[in-house]
């Protein structure tokens, strides 16, 4: 690309930056799925756990985990020449709920990340989502240690909208990531989509 032309001659395509969240429960895997598939260096607010939260920080089933998010990660891809996501890690606990609404303006969509161990811990970043209307899509990390399950058993018990996606996913590898990005993307542009046709009519 040299001064607004493509190399044969083409126009230059207009680059789109989005911005897409990354929710869900605490432990579940939001700072490693930022992590996995960002082309950037990833921002990270991680603190070390102590015995002080204790009280406060719900580490059952995560009793491995020694540190937690604070504020919020953040990492970039590049989904094509003319396309960027600029995702946005929030923190987990209930006690750092207040920093969400900052994180969400401006988001196309969101990526609400559940471990079929807990799924009870995504309800509430599934309820702000449908309470703000903004368009989600719900990815199950598979844990190695965690019993699987078809997406539809995983909707079922989420009590999930047919048309919100349910993506089984590895937070850890690149691809399995860029996949459910992409389905974000892609259920986030039908929603609006869909809202601009309703508000014509």
């Amino acid at each position: 690309m040299i001064f607004g032309r493509s190399e044969r001659g083409m126009p230059q395509v207009e680059p789109v930056t989005l911005k897409i969240l990354v929710a869900g429960g605490f432990g579940v895997g939001k700072t490693t799925l930022v992590g996995a598939v960002s082309e950037i260096r990833p921002l990270r607010t991680e603190e070390v756990l102590t015995e002080a939260g204790r009280p406060v920080d719900d580490t059952s089933g995560v009793e491995s985990k020694h540190t937690t998010t604070v504020a919020m990660d953040f990492g970039r891809i590049t989904l094509r020449e003319d396309l960027t996501l600029y995702l946005f890690g929030t923190p987990g606990q209930d006690r750092f709920w207040f920093l969400w609404d900052e994180l969400a303006a401006g988001a196309l969509g969101a990526v609400v990340l559940a471990d079929t161990r807990r799924l009870e811990d995504c309800f509430a970043a599934v309820d702000y989502f449908e309470r703000r209307t903004i368009p989600f899509v719900v990815g199950v990390n598979c844990f190695e240690e965690a019993a699987r399950y078809p997406a539809e058993a995983v909707r079922r018990a989420l009590d999930l909208d047919d048309d919100v996606p349910v993506v089984l996913c590895d937070a850890r590898e690149r691809q399995s990531v860029k996949e459910v990005l992409v389905e974000v993307v892609r259920h986030a542009m039908a929603y609006t989509a869909d809202d601009r046709a309703s508000v014509s009519t």
